[in-house]
């Protein structure tokens, strides 16, 4: 067995957006930031509300506040805290502070492909987005 220091690409540093996702995995690792909500507004989604057939999703916080919507519950998870949602089950999630949250996101199977095709998309009209969706085994929803 060989081990070259720093180079693997089942290593990654994930500060400043880094991503984990080797090739022929089903599990992807990301550290993200939500931008805070200033006070009296309202939260932004990072997400549109939506569900994965096939594919769990995870968070855990390393600073400030996360908020997830799990079918119809909310929980907010602060640092040290994670959330799991199972596939299947409505979700979305958003920074419910006024201070930028940082917390690694783990995907399994189509999320981050998903992800990056939905930032690749010229048309964004929800039509457009419903299909996008559908081709990485996953469904829009409307709010519930």
């Amino acid at each position: 067995m060989t081990q070259i220091p720093g180079q693997s690409h089942y290593l990654a540093s994930l500060a400043a957006g880094g991503l984990l996702f080797p090739s022929g995995a089903q599990l992807a690792m990301a550290e993200w930031e939500a931008p805070g909500t200033p006070p009296g507004e309202v939260p932004m989604w990072m997400a549109p509300l939506h569900l994965h057939h096939h594919d769990d999703e995870a968070w855990y916080v390393l600073h400030g506040q996360l908020s997830v919507r799990v079918g119809d519950e909310v929980v907010t998870a602060g640092p040290g805290e994670a959330v799991i949602v199972p596939h299947g089950t409505p979700h979305t999630f958003w920074n419910p502070s006024s201070e930028t949250t940082r917390y690694l996101i783990i995907m399994q199977g189509q999320i981050h492909p998903l992800i990056e095709a939905i930032h690749r998309a010229e048309r964004r009209d929800r039509e457009s987005m419903q299909e996008l969706f559908r081709q990485y085994g996953s469904e829009l929803l409307d709010r519930l």
